[in-house]
């Protein structure tokens, strides 16, 4: 039996319906990323799931027993916000006890669950400090503390990163994978960073508009996506995506199986520029993003653009005349209605 069982959840605000029917069992231990564009509604349904909104409709279900009405406070969860969240007047002791202070845990109690927490984040020498007295990052992790601190059942983060800069957010991304590997709590993880949602995640749920696009590992997703806004959301650069009759050599080189009035799918590391007019379409080079480990070709393909990635540095310049092969053993394939087709 599924440890969090969300059983057709809905929610509406007034006239709006916001999620329209979630179904979805999570187990024991597993750390699960909601992942979507603006407006899909996981922050919505992370509030749903903590009890800070009220579901419409629908069951909620925590190891077995029905919390769809259970006050907050009562549901045995704990949530880590955008916003840090914390009391500016206190010191990081203070902050990440209060909770316990609350509930009447013992000083010796309380003593033991900050020390370990904070051991645990690399907060043992701020303990005194004010939060004013830290780094955004530092911050973070006083409110993941907090959260450690109540030994909860599920841990929901609500977009932990978006107020970091780029630095911090890979730093404190690595430490919320590594604290999720040593407590081997149960988690849901909110953010519209796919970056985030295939490296933290055991499984993603991918949503648009209130519902669930796919739900898989992360490989899954990027392998075998269910339609083509998960193929494209899922992958950075996107996927490229190809009317069937755009480019007439990419469609021969499927060998019949792309729907003749449906999409063809290629990551841009399945496209193959060479220099010049040799085998393959012909191309122009429009702009090189030379990343380092990475080169991204933005080529155009008769009026078609894509993108290509290639791990060696290239010596093109935008105008340069190329080819473009694809690779025909990751290629994906879409129906009219974006649904993915069998190979």
């Amino acid at each position: 039996m599924a440890y969090l069982q969300l059983d057709n959840i809905q929610k509406s605000f007034g006239d709006t319906h916001v999620i329209k029917g979630v179904n979805l069992e999570i187990d024991k231990g597993e750390f699960i990323v909601f992942v979507g564009p603006s407006g899909c509604g996981k922050s919505t349904l992370l509030r749903l799931i903590a009890g800070l909104e009220s579901i419409t409709s629908g069951r909620l279900l925590l190891d077995g027993k029905d919390i769809t009405h259970t006050p907050s406070g009562k549901r045995d969860l704990a949530m880590v916000f955008q916003s840090y969240a914390l009391y500016p007047h206190m010191s990081v002791f203070d902050n990440m006890s209060f909770a316990l202070k609350l509930a009447g845990v013992s000083k010796d109690v309380i003593k033991s669950k900050v020390d370990y927490a904070a051991k645990t984040l690399n907060l043992t020498q701020y303990l005194a400090r004010t939060p004013k007295e830290l780094s955004g990052g530092q911050r973070q992790r006083v409110a993941i503390g907090r959260a450690i601190v109540r030994a909860p059942k599920v841990f929901l983060f609500d977009e932990p990163l978006s107020n970091l800069d780029a630095a911090l957010r890979g730093n404190t991304r690595v430490e919320i994978h590594k604290l999720h590997r040593a407590l081997g709590a149960t988690s849901i993880y909110v953010t519209h960073d796919q970056v985030e949602a295939m490296t933290l995640a055991d499984r993603v749920v991918v949503l648009r508009d209130g519902l669930i696009e796919q739900v898989g590992t992360p490989m899954e997703l990027y392998d075998r996506p269910a339609n083509q806004f998960v193929a494209q959301f899922i992958g950075m650069p996107s996927m490229n995506m190809v009317e069937a009759k755009a480019i007439p050599s990419f469609s021969a080189q499927t060998g019949g199986r792309l729907p003749a009035d449906g999409f063809l799918g290629v990551r841009p590391e399945a496209l193959r520029v060479h220099q010049g007019q040799g085998l393959g379409a012909p191309a122009r080079v429009e702009l090189i993003e030379a990343l380092g480990a990475d080169t991204l070709i933005h080529i155009d393909v008769g009026g078609v653009p894509l993108v290509a990635r290639q791990n060696e540095r290239t010596a093109l310049q935008a105008g340069d005349p190329v080819s473009v092969e694809l690779d025909p053993a990751v290629l994906h394939f879409f129906n009219r209605e974006g649904r993915a087709v069998a190979a």
